[in-house]
């Protein structure tokens, strides 16, 4: 392990000075490649779900298809064509002695992955990490081998015919053994992303002896507000639930105020196309028993839980110091929304929310760094420390002072 980490440290040292235009020369064919080889890539992924049940709720995190690829192929062609996040001048002053300095954006140097059944998150974080100067070393779950494999394959190929070191991205074994070994690797690695559920993102934070930012884990709340549109609340709701379950910005919990239980069927109905199952505390239930097909009863586990599934619960409250309050309680600090035309209202949610995206009337779905404009996304951190949100190419870069003067020494 310590060979591939000490190749990675020296691969960001070569890749730190390369102009911005062959930066994006390679990304571009990468690009390329991935749509040239759709059918290796597919045939490798084949493996890997032919080894998962489809009642997983990975399965769907783990699935690719030629769809899919040609997006990942259109965010990384996407990345190479926005401006270098790296030697921006984020400060520059003169000082009173003469000396003048200037604070420049710099890469990280080897940034470490971490992530489970998600074999997009290979070209995601290359494109992220080589566009901003950085090698990554990337360490997937045994689920996605194959599929990783792959990819990174494919992305050595591009590297080496270009003449640029292949370990600017290294994959790690898919065992806790290397894990551990990349938690440890102080000295070579500058940075860890956990990207994946709770039991993760702990045990990284838990256990890293290299800096770690948090990221991923989304326990989603969506709040209908007494003065809420049910026509705008149910495209909201279906949308947040039911584009794709798998993912961390999809909905877990709607609050409901009681003034609107009578509207609940209503707001839920779309739902029932996707087979939502919902689980209702005692007055949703009541609201929702005999208008909505898939119906169960919460308990004290519900709140709180990242479904990654067709699954949702429902909480009562009677208004929004109540919502704020379940926020509170059973939040993530990841996507939290409102549903309201009451301006006061909406401007207590987003002031009092500790999230790093609060949303008026537009779904949590919206969380994602090329939503954001960001180009692809390393992982949406949750943390307050650094980066918060949807961390693109600015999330990943450090800065450092440059100091130029004409012989001036400090005074004794």
């Amino acid at each position: 392990m310590k060979e591939l980490f000490s190749a990675a440290k020296d691969a960001s040292y070569a890749i730190a000075v390369l102009p911005d235009a062959v930066r994006n020369h390679a990304l571009r064919n990468v690009a390329d490649a991935i749509e040239a080889q759709t059918d290796a890539l597919l045939n490798a992924n084949r493996a890997d779900l032919d080894r998962m049940e489809r009642s997983n709720p990975l399965y769907d995190r783990l699935m690719l298809s030629e769809g899919r690829l040609h997006g990942i192929a259109e965010d990384m062609r996407k990345v190479a064509s926005l401006p270098s996040p790296v030697g921006r001048t984020l400060e520059e002053r003169t000082l009173p002695n003469g000396l003048e300095l200037r604070k420049v954006s710099v890469p990280f140097g080897v940034i470490g992955m971490i992530y489970e059944a998600r074999p997009n998150v290979t070209f995601d974080v290359f494109s992220l990490c080589f566009k901003s100067g950085n090698a990554c070393i990337l360490k997937g779950g045994k689920d996605a081998d194959n599929s990783n494999r792959a990819a990174i394959e494919l992305i050595h190929g591009v590297l080496r015919d270009m003449g640029v070191p292949v370990a600017a991205a290294t994959l790690l074994p898919s065992t806790h053994e290397a894990t551990a070994e990349l938690l440890g690797a102080t000295g070579y690695v500058d940075l860890v992303i956990p990207r994946g559920g709770r039991r993760l993102i702990d045990f990284v934070r838990d256990n890293a002896k290299v800096p770690c930012i948090e990221t991923g884990a989304g326990v989603v709340n969506t709040y209908f507000d007494r003065y809420g549109d049910l026509g705008i609340g149910r495209d909201i709701v279906n949308n947040a639930k039911t584009r794709r379950v798998s993912v961390c910005n999809a909905l877990d919990c709607l609050i409901v105020h009681s003034e609107r239980l009578n509207d609940l069927g209503e707001l839920c109905a779309p739902l029932a196309d996707s087979r939502v199952e919902i689980l209702a505390d005692d007055r949703a239930y009541s609201a929702l028993e005999g208008k909505y097909p898939y119906l169960s009863r919460c308990n004290e586990d519900t709140f709180g839980t990242e479904f990654m599934d067709y699954r949702m619960s429902v909480k009562t409250v009677d208004g929004i110091e109540g919502a704020l309050d379940h926020i509170r309680r059973f939040g993530s600090g990841h996507s939290e929304s409102i549903i309201t035309d009451n301006e006061e209202n909406a401007a207590l949610f987003q002031a009092s929310v500790d999230a790093a995206c609060v949303y008026i009337n537009a779904p949590t779905s919206f969380t994602d760094g090329g939503q954001f404009g960001l180009g692809a996304e390393i992982g949406i951190s949750t943390q307050k420390l650094g980066a918060r949100g949807p961390m693109g190419l600015c999330e990943i870069t450090s800065y450092k002072w440059l100091i130029k003067g004409q012989g001036q020494i400090r005074p004794a």
